[in-house]
């Protein structure tokens, strides 16, 4: 694939144009023990407000404590928890964001930095780090607002939010 823009039309949102790198081939799918995607990109009921609501990001189950991966290499930008995203991790990779939500763990401030810990998963991430693509990032958790174990994960091109569903169609399709 070239170094260029494809235009994908998305359900119930406006067509999107989803930026292509060299090579798809770097990318990870973000989750172990993936079951089911529970919830795509775009407006749909909410289903612990019950109001129409549009959601920015997709859901992926899977269950409790399974790991999550990062899509791409890149370094993390912002660790948070206690919002409605739960605990909550965003790395940029260039132009790229990705942020991954509902996961187990908390974030800690110390003397060193800040810092989300999840001791029984293994898992010790430092604002600041670098990870590569397929690195061990996360588990699944139920912080915040969920009404089951899943990962909701967001992408950001240029700071605009694109469908993840049409960029693993993309990095699928190039693969086969």
């Amino acid at each position: 694939m070239s170094n260029s823009l494809i235009a994908v039309k998305s359900k119930l949102v406006q067509a999107q144009t989803i930026p292509v790198t060299a090579s798809w081939r770097q990318a990870s799918f973000p989750l172990e023990n993936f079951q089911a995607y529970t919830s795509g990109y775009g407006y749909r009921v909410h289903p612990i407000s019950g109001y129409t609501k549009f959601h920015q990001g997709l859901d992926l189950a899977a269950p409790l404590g399974s790991y999550v991966r990062s899509w791409w290499s890149g370094q993390v930008v912002a660790l948070s928890d206690h919002t409605g995203c739960g605990t909550m991790i965003t790395i940029q990779s260039g132009k790229w964001t990705h942020i991954y939500c509902h996961l187990m763990g908390s974030v800690e401030n110390t003397p060193k930095g800040t810092v989300l810990v999840d001791r029984s998963g293994g898992i010790v991430l430092w604002l600041g780090q670098n990870v590569p693509a397929g690195a061990r990032i996360a588990r699944v958790g139920m912080t915040g607002r969920t009404t089951g174990p899943h990962l909701h994960w967001e992408l950001k091109y240029n700071g605009n939010h694109l469908d993840p569903a049409d960029v693993l169609r993309q990095m699928f399709a190039e693969r086969t």
